[in-house]
């Protein structure tokens, strides 16, 4: 569903991307995990069509970005670390908002369920200014999923999220893997990665450093590789 090859970035003459080479097959999760500045937002924001690459492939669905990028951002549900919400409207004005975006059919009934489905139903009338922030979490993952996309892209969509809130993410990227979507998460919680998906690749300075399969290490072990990829000296170019 999601190929990457060769994918380069550069801002000047800083690097961020050095040859990523990435494949999310459909229905497949994928947690993207790295330090601080490895460019994993940059790289999601990239499949997200946000950004171009300086060079490299970019496939998702098998359209060519960004060539397609129009068509493919139909297929695409994004939570970034901007929430893309509107403070001054309440929270089913904010949906209805993408409803009519997406030209959703029954667009009352469909804002009606996702906020059910993030436990924001009793609120749905509230202003989201008045919201916690892990209550904008929350919204803008059914913002994400309002239109049912075939691909689902996270940058640390746990952020801010209590206990509760955690859980209940949990269970929403549950779902939504059995239903098929194609996922690709940014997160820096190893072990939380390791628990909700089926495979893990480690960027290190701009490149894919390791790819596992998330049922074939414990968290130990995975914390030991996780060490060693980022902690090893750069490669020469």
């Amino acid at each position: 569903m999601i190929t990457l090859q060769n994918i380069t970035k550069q801002y000047g003459l800083l690097p961020v991307l050095r040859g990523v080479d990435l494949q999310v097959g459909q229905g497949e999760f994928v947690a993207l995990v790295g330090p601080n500045g490895a460019g994993k937002t940059t790289l999601l924001r990239i499949v997200a069509t946000l950004l171009r690459p300086t060079a490299g492939h970019v496939q998702v669905g098998g359209w060519p970005l960004p060539s397609h990028a129009e068509r493919v951002r139909r297929h695409l549900g994004l939570v970034s670390h901007q929430p893309l919400l509107y403070g001054d409207l309440t929270a089913a004005e904010n949906l209805h908002l993408t409803a009519q975006l997406y030209a959703l059919p029954n667009p009352e009934q469909t804002v009606h369920d996702a906020l059910q489905l993030v436990g924001l139903g009793r609120r749905a009338q509230d202003f989201v200014r008045t919201f916690s922030r892990g209550m904008w979490q929350r919204l803008s993952i059914a913002r994400a999923t309002l239109h049912n996309p075939e691909v689902l892209l996270l940058d640390e969509p746990y952020t801010g999220l209590d206990p509760a809130g955690s859980a209940l993410l949990d269970e929403l990227l549950h779902q939504q893997h059995v239903l098929g979507r194609t996922i690709l998460m940014i997160t820096h919680d190893l072990i939380h990665g390791l628990d909700v998906c089926d495979r893990i690749a480690i960027l290190n300075r701009g490149r894919i450093a390791h790819e596992l399969d998330s049922t074939a290490v414990s968290p130990t072990e995975l914390l030991e590789l996780y060490r060693h990829h980022t902690e090893s000296k750069p490669r020469k170019p």
